[in-house]
């Protein structure tokens, strides 16, 4: 009776973490990103001459929409011309081909947040649980689908999100941040943010 006992507690508790997995009760909440906050952050052209600049650059004129780490949103990237908005990348890093490895993959330009601002403020983590809910696979499986195979090199863990930033002060009109690997917002919602931009002349 004893040996049942442990084995039905043991199958009670595999079952309890694989919920827990698939909810986001252990998930570290996002804290809000401000304009001030964004635009100060550090960010490196990637190529043979690398180059620093500030972030608020990339939005002062005509607003942007920033992804950190996902490529799915470049099927936008036509109505964004259209409308006149640009779309970047940021990536947290630079090791061997990840990031020529990853260019085919998103139509805009891609910059480098060595010190991961658009990550934070308060960095997201989702550990080894993360392998074990749904959406994550469902999310790996759609890219492979779609010809992203990814690496095993780097850091693997830390969440990112995208942004949709009006043009000088206007402030951050969307923000997303991921919870789980590969969640994505709506190009819809990214497009209605979008046509919020009011232009600098």
């Amino acid at each position: 009776m004893g040996m049942l006992s442990l084995g039905l507690g043991a199958v009670g508790v595999a079952i309890a973490g694989v919920f827990l997995a698939n909810t986001d009760f252990c998930l570290t909440g996002a804290e809000q990103a401000t304009l001030e906050y964004l635009e100060n952050a550090d960010l490196k052209t990637i190529g043979d001459e690398e180059k620093m600049f500030k972030a608020g650059t990339l939005w002062e004129k005509s607003g942007a929409v920033v992804v950190a780490e996902a490529s799915r949103l470049s099927s936008l990237k036509p109505q964004l011309e259209e409308l006149g908005v640009p779309l970047f990348a940021l990536v947290k890093e630079h090791i061997g081909t990840q990031i020529q490895d990853f260019r085919p993959h998103f139509a805009g330009d891609i910059f480098l947040d060595e010190q991961q601002i658009f990550y934070g403020p308060q960095q997201r983590k989702m550990g080894g649980l993360g392998f074990i809910r749904l959406g994550v696979w469902l999310n790996f499986f759609r890219a492979w689908k779609a010809g992203y195979q990814g690496n095993m090199e780097g850091e693997g863990f830390v969440l990112g999100g995208v942004f949709v930033i009006g043009a000088g002060k206007q402030g951050i009109l969307l923000e997303h941040r991921e919870k789980e690997f590969g969640n994505i917002v709506s190009s819809e919602v990214v497009l209605d943010a979008v046509k919020k931009i009011q232009k600098i002349d």
